[in-house]
């Protein structure tokens, strides 16, 4: 199986010959019929698996009745899921958009507008070395990646990094100068790398006593992935403004800003987007926040969690490797000396795909809906695996 012959495609990524045609549940399937064991899910997108019923329902239906009413008028789903974001978070306005990096644009966006309003021109935001925030110039800047570094300069100018989990930097870092502090409470693509608690803690304190906002991008934590509807609730903090996407479209484009409303300072115009609250993609987030947040799902989601880090652990034990690290079903196993894209290349031949964001460093990203025995059938291929 090779890839196309000819591709309009402009190559913008390395990807495998095979062709998917049709995905269900965990799995995806070539245009051969060889199914996949899917551990990547779109890079934690999917939130109840591929072609879910509940996504499906939500767009015959919606479909049906409005596809797209323009931004410039409420529609039924866009009301619908901003208030439902609001009742099960800590935030009181919502701003709808098509991808993360759409959402954190508007996060720093609003910060800086906040900053000409309320704090004597403040637009220096810190971020965080290994950070990742998206593909857009400004978020780009923003991003600790290495590889972006030299991009596309000149970049956006006032964006601060200082290193992942380091309060006293981030303090030093600080000015009059300085509008907000804006991080992943897991950062992604640097390997599954948490915030500290304390940490958190600390940035909403530190923030608090120098008028600065806290910023969490939430694009891959959000909706359910670390075990709770929201990451930042494992901490104890209130952010100003939180970012989401992925999860809450399930599958497809729909991204959100949630806002304190003490922060809230666009004037008409200020901000805005040809599908901001899509009432299409609206109705699918309404139906995947209403899953997760269904009795007993996020449980499920802790229990799947225990036993894919008990599988990592013995794994690692029996082969030598090093830490699992992550939260809920957003998890990572050091592999080591072992290269882990050669490891990608050789679970994709046995029909399980998984995710190689660092040169030593395994991602595992289900849907949150993933069985017992699909954990336990991955566990198994990955064992494969590490024997070849």
């Amino acid at each position: 199986m090779t890839s196309p012959d000819y591709c309009a495609l402009i190559p913008v990524a390395k990807r495998p010959g095979q062709r998917f045609v049709k995905g269900q549940g965990s799995y995806l399937f070539d245009d051969t019929n060889k199914g996949y064991l899917d551990l990547v899910q779109g890079w934690a997108v999917n939130t109840l698996g591929h072609s879910p019923l509940a996504m499906q329902e939500a767009l015959a239906r919606q479909a049906a009745t409005l596809v797209n009413a323009s931004p410039g008028f409420y529609n039924g789903p866009m009301v619908e899921l901003a208030n439902t974001l609001v009742k099960h978070s800590v935030f009181d306005q919502v701003f709808f958009a098509s991808s993360g990096a759409e959402a954190n644009e508007g996060a720093i966006k609003l910060a800086r507008r906040w900053g000409q309003k309320h704090k004597n021109g403040a637009f220096k935001i810190i971020t965080f070395e290994g950070g990742f925030h998206g593909r857009t110039l400004a978020c780009m800047s923003a991003c600790g990646k290495p590889a972006f570094e030299a991009l596309f300069e000149p970049k956006v100018p006032g964006f601060i990094k200082v290193p992942f989990n380091d309060l006293a930097a981030v303090a030093a870092a600080m000015d009059d100068a300085t509008v907000a502090v804006m991080l992943e409470p897991i950062q992604g693509e640097a390997g599954v790398v948490e915030a500290s608690g304390d940490f958190l803690q600390g940035l909403a304190a530190l923030c608090q006593e120098n008028q600065a906002l806290l910023i969490l991008d939430e694009v891959q934590t959000g909706i359910g992935r670390t075990g709770k509807l929201f990451a930042y609730e494992h901490h104890g903090i209130k952010p100003h403004i939180m970012t989401l996407a992925k999860g809450l479209g399930g599958g497809v484009p729909l991204s959100a800003m949630l806002i304190d409303k003490a922060v809230s300072c666009f004037e008409y115009g200020d901000q805005g987007g040809t599908f901001s609250g899509n009432p299409l993609m609206c109705a699918v987030g309404q139906a995947m926040v209403e899953a997760v947040t269904a009795p007993g799902f996020l449980e499920g989601v802790n229990a799947r969690s225990q036993q894919l880090k008990e599988g990592l652990s013995l794994l690692s034990a029996k082969y030598g490797l090093g830490e699992v690290r992550g939260q809920g079903l957003l998890l990572a196993l050091n592999t080591g000396m072992l290269d882990a894209s050669a490891l990608v290349e050789k679970a994709m031949a046995l029909g399980l795909l998984i995710n190689a964001p660092r040169a030593n460093t395994l991602r595992f990203m289900p849907a949150l809906n993933i069985s017992e025995a699909e954990v336990a059938e991955a566990l198994g291929l990955l064992d494969k695996v590490f024997q070849q």
